[in-house]
């Protein structure tokens, strides 16, 4: 029988406050969301002056990269690349700004941060998801 780490609490709210203080640094209002392994929501925080619908879109990005057991990323540079129907996939967005979080190589579960351009979204989740 194989044996895989999962999130607890304190981890949660650790990688929470990573990607907080990452955006609060940047001066960047975001939203973030954190996963299991699942994609099912664990935190969401959404800072003042967010937009609502990135609540909406951080939750999916952070879910599409704990179920894709990749970046976000990936699927934009290959919607990007011409891979158009793509963007059809179920419970997949194809936005840069999710990234899965690894414990011993195994996926347990990911965050994902939307409120500011791709780019710094994907670094903000990028720092929570080290923070383990």
């Amino acid at each position: 029988m194989q044996r895989k780490a999962v999130l607890e609490h304190s981890d949660v709210t650790r990688l929470l406050a990573a990607a907080r203080e990452e955006a609060l640094r940047n001066g960047w209002n975001v939203s973030v969301a954190i996963v299991d392994d699942g994609g099912h929501p664990l935190a969401l925080e959404r800072l003042d002056g967010c937009a609502p619908i990135s609540a909406y879109i951080a939750t999916e990005k952070a879910r599409s990269a704990a179920l894709g057991r990749r970046e976000t990323k990936g699927y934009e540079d290959m919607v990007n690349g011409g891979r158009t129907a793509f963007v059809s996939a179920p419970l997949l967005t194809s936005l840069e700004g999710g990234v899965p979080v690894r414990v011993d190589g195994q996926v347990v579960g990911a965050v994902g941060v939307s409120g500011v351009k791709s780019e710094q979204d994907a670094q903000v989740a990028a720092v929570g998801a080290a923070a383990l």
